[in-house]
């Protein structure tokens, strides 16, 4: 437990820093390379061997057009790269068809893009919201929800947990343990919103954000906003459980050890596999559709 609370303050002093370069390149490319050791986790989760390491390498440049997909020419380079590395994954194959494992680079190679989406959903909230603070609240609440969940659903099994909830994919977690997670994702979303409406607010001169506007508009905002946050919650239980039916099949207790008490990058994200991407199409249809 001690490890895991260090590393954990550690890991929130190391993200407070990348937000201090949120309006620059360099968000992007951070959230890039985190992008890529999950890649490289994924990789060495299916076991594809040393000798076809140039997959996990193709996988490098891809990631990068993704994330910088929002600049000018942006979407062509990414049309055109999405084509090029469907037709080497299958010349790869083809090449190796007699040492490489259709299954294994088909399982590969949906769930690395599967944590591309993800990752490209944070680099989408920036780059859809012209404004900065609306972006980083957003993308705090995804964290929160998916982290918090966490930690009330662990607080919550410890004392609380009887009903096991899957005891093949996952034999610690609890039915009661879940609903503490999902009811505690819940408050912590309204929370985070009565804070950056606050701080919004006080920055804006008494005028909130667009978003905040709209979750503010009448008291019914605040248990739609509860509600979200216990939806995002389920959707963070959900990931938590395909990753972990991943590393039941693949034989593997982490996919990293990046993170000291906690595994890896995949160990981290996998509750943030599905709530960023909703997220991302909520934010879209909201400013594509609401005025």
């Amino acid at each position: 437990m001690k490890t895991r609370i260090i590393t954990a303050a550690i890991g929130l002093c190391v993200l407070a820093v990348v937000m201090l370069f949120f309006e620059t390149w360099v968000f992007e490319t951070v959230v890039a390379l985190i992008t890529i050791i999950a890649i490289h986790e994924i990789y060495n989760a299916f076991a594809l061997g040393k000798n076809e390491t140039h997959i996990f390498i193709a996988f490098i440049p891809y990631t990068f057009i993704v994330m910088f997909s929002h600049l000018p020419f942006g979407w062509a380079l990414l049309v055109a790269g999405s084509f090029a590395m469907l037709l080497y994954l299958v010349g790869c194959l083809l090449w190796h068809n007699q040492t490489l494992s259709a299954a294994k680079l088909g399982g590969m190679v949906v769930y690395s893009i599967m944590m591309i989406s993800c990752f490209y959903s944070i680099v989408f909230l920036k780059t859809r919201l012209n404004n900065s603070f609306e972006s980083i609240y957003l993308i705090m609440m995804i964290l929160c929800i998916a982290w918090g969940g966490d930690s009330a659903a662990y607080f919550a099994g410890r004392f609380f947990g009887k009903h096991k909830m899957a005891p093949v994919i996952s034999p610690h977690k609890t039915v009661e343990g879940a609903i503490g997670g999902v009811l505690g994702s819940g408050v912590l979303s309204v929370l985070c919103t009565m804070v950056a409406q606050m701080l919004s607010q006080a920055l804006a001169g008494g005028k909130a954000c667009l978003l905040l506007e709209l979750m503010s508009a009448s008291p019914v905002s605040y248990l739609v906003v509860f509600l979200l946050g216990m939806v995002c919650s389920g959707l963070g239980i959900l990931g938590d459980l395909f990753a972990s039916v991943v590393k039941r099949q693949c034989a593997i207790k982490d996919y990293g050890t990046i993170f000291p008490g906690h595994g890896g990058i995949m160990d981290r994200f996998d509750s943030v596999t599905f709530i960023a991407p909703l997220a991302a199409m909520l934010v879209w249809f909201v400013t594509t559709y609401v005025k």
